[in-house]
């Protein structure tokens, strides 16, 4: 604990991430080492690995929980974690009461059947019907991450048995992903993959006023309460957008691959933000 040149004590935190987790064309500790160098000027921190985290939360005034990779590896770590934070009353960021995709997919087959633009989804055997016709379907674990156990199949099919457990979709012919990053409902920048087959090869984006307003439809039904969140969508040869994932629980930022200015401007405005959930606590 250390203390400004005033006598104010700074606020501590601890930094949850992964540093050693091997993503598909991605570095997740790049990503928090750099974020950690720029937090380090407005907090005390700590980093720890997510299987560490609930033993350590009492120690510190807040937790930030960042590239801690698929949650699906270490389950009860997690949900240990899950109900440690709530029960010492410290605060977690990105906030525990997210709808995307920290609570699974489910919200996928929900936002399809309310008819927002999503990619047709459904997880019973019984809605196959309901899918439009394609060459090929995606069928995935609704709480898979990093395309675990996605495969490809030639007509949408779904054990009875896995209903509720397995997501159906078709696989739509898109020309590109663009992702929107968003510090609590605040717009920070975009960025898209040209080559549909490489996902994370990503380029600075132009988001018109029709993207933000699809990008922003998603962040507002959210019921994140404060945090980082990452809109997937893709683009369909109609020119319209679809999304693929709301990522709301530790979606990786491609930071390098903004330009210096959009990356200082976002650390400042992350760091703001954590500011102020920490300032909320009695």
């Amino acid at each position: 604990m250390t203390t400004t040149s005033s006598g104010a004590r700074r606020p501590s935190v601890l930094f949850v991430t992964d540093l050693a987790y091997e993503a598909r064309g991605r570095r997740y500790c790049d990503e928090d080492i750099f974020l950690t160098s720029r937090l380090r000027a407005r907090f005390d921190l700590a980093l720890c690995h997510p299987r560490d985290a609930a033993a350590l939360l009492d120690r510190f005034d807040g937790v930030v929980v960042r590239n801690s990779g698929p949650v699906l590896h270490y389950p009860e770590a997690y949900e240990a974690f899950r109900r440690r934070a709530p029960e010492l009353g410290i605060p977690v960021y990105n906030a525990l009461d997210g709808s995307g995709d920290m609570a699974g997919k489910q919200y996928l087959v929900d936002m399809d059947r309310a008819g927002l633009p999503v990619i047709p989804t459904v997880d019973r055997a019984a809605d196959l019907g309901r899918l439009p016709e394609a060459e090929a379907y995606a069928v995935k674990p609704k709480l898979g991450a990093d395309s675990e156990g996605l495969r490809f199949v030639s007509r949408p099919e779904l054990d009875p048995a896995d209903d509720g457990t397995l997501l159906v979709q078709p696989r739509i012919d898109f020309l590109h992903e663009v992702s929107f990053y968003f510090v609590d409902h605040d717009f920070q920048y975009a960025l898209y993959a040209p080559d549909p087959e490489r996902r994370w090869v990503l380029e600075p984006w132009e988001a018109s006023g029709a993207d933000l307003e699809f990008a922003r439809t998603f962040v507002e039904w959210n019921t994140l309460s404060h945090g980082i969140q990452r809109v997937d969508a893709c683009r369909t040869a109609e020119g319209g957008l679809l999304l693929v994932e709301l990522e709301d629980l530790n979606p990786f930022l491609s930071l390098d691959r903004v330009s210096e200015e959009v990356r200082e401007a976002f650390v400042s405005r992350m760091a703001e933000s954590v500011a102020t959930v920490l300032k909320a606590v009695p």
